[in-house]
């Protein structure tokens, strides 16, 4: 099946427009000149977005900025590629910002068959994406679980890439479930054991029937409220963080990828996630960014720094797992001074 490319431009200039013409390679040329030739502004940013049929499942993305595409995957599983805005708009100084919505997720296309959610089919969208939108190579951006999909797409396509960017992420579900295991060991008493009540009770379920294909509320609160909060932030906590509305997410995609027995082990289809082994073989420019008070622990940068040779590690001061909203001048500028070192 070949992969169709569905495009919708929005123009965000004096006075935008909205067109929708029947030929969709046209309308891509089309907004794509059209785009060019407002960007003789500097001060003119034109964004466009679209559906990528990729193999039968539509595929969000939206492109803004300037430059050599930066390729931009999200985490969850199961969130969408709005919460890295408004925070990563400055790099569309410097290059064309690619966002995606992850198969299941967002604005993209809902499966029938949750099975379908996979790393490995996740992967293949990306690289559909790149290819009907004839981005040629990619900096390749993922945060947390998007940077578990960055580093299978570098393992498999790493010929089209020209720099990676992993975020806050890990390499080894094993590695990842030790880590939730010293969290909870950290808890206060009284936390862990409401924790581990809820868990054992079972997370799913409860409620009438629109609530029981969720945690229920306690549990958000408990869990990414008391729990993961100040892992999540640090400099700057979001002062509408709300632990219950986090649970507006893609519950069947994050039930299949991350598991149904709490936020503390993941045991869906992500503990088939073990890279570590095969990281030495990735050989393109690789940065890692990660907060020093991060969910994921730093010391899964470490070790992700010292096997892939010539990377550059950066711990964030005073960031969780938000690194980007924690510390957006130090993120933004890291991430410029690494894909543009003479410009900075």
């Amino acid at each position: 099946m070949k992969v169709k490319l569905f495009v919708c431009a929005v123009l965000l200039a004096v006075g935008g427009f909205l067109s929708t013409p029947s030929n969709a390679q046209a309308q891509q040329h089309r907004a794509h000149r059209v785009m060019r030739a407002a960007s003789n502004s500097s001060s003119v940013y034109p964004m466009h977005e679209g559906f990528v049929d990729a193999h039968g499942v539509m595929i969000y993305y939206m492109m803004v900025g300037r430059g050599a595409p930066l390729f931009i995957v999200h985490g969850g599983p199961g969130a969408s590629h709005d919460y890295f805005l408004p925070y990563l708009l400055p790099l569309a100084r410097h290059n064309e910002l690619v966002f995606i919505d992850e198969r299941g997720s967002g604005r993209s296309q809902q499966l029938a068959d949750p099975s379908g959610y996979t790393v490995e089919n996740m992967v293949e969208d990306v690289e559909d994406v790149r290819t009907a939108l004839n981005l040629g190579k990619i900096t390749l951006l993922g945060h947390s679980y998007g940077g578990v999909l960055a580093q299978a797409y570098a393992l498999k396509y790493q010929q089209n890439l020209t720099h990676l960017i992993l975020c806050s992420t890990f390499p080894s579900t094993k590695q990842m479930n030790e880590v939730f295991v010293r969290m909870k060991e950290n808890m206060s008493p009284e936390l862990r054991d409401r924790i581990d009540k809820m868990e054992k009770d079972g997370l799913f379920g409860h409620g009438p029937a629109y609530r029981q294909g969720r945690y229920t509320d306690d549990y958000m609160i408990a869990a990414w409220g008391e729990g993961y909060f100040p892992y999540i932030y640090q400099n700057h906590p979001d002062p509408n963080y709300d632990p219950v509305a986090q649970g507006n997410t893609a519950w069947t995609l994050y039930r299949e990828m991350w598991g149904s027995d709490g936020e503390f082990v993941i045991d869906g289809n992500l503990k088939s996630v073990e890279y570590v082994d095969q990281l030495p073989t990735i050989h393109v420019p690789t940065l890692i960014l990660v907060g020093d008070h991060d969910e994921c622990d730093p010391s899964l940068s470490r070790e992700m720094h010292q096997k892939i040779a010539g990377s550059q590690l950066i711990i964030l001061p005073k960031s969780g797992h938000m690194t980007f909203v924690d510390q957006p001048e130090l993120f933004v500028g890291s991430v410029d001074s690494f894909l543009h070192p003479g410009r900075m």
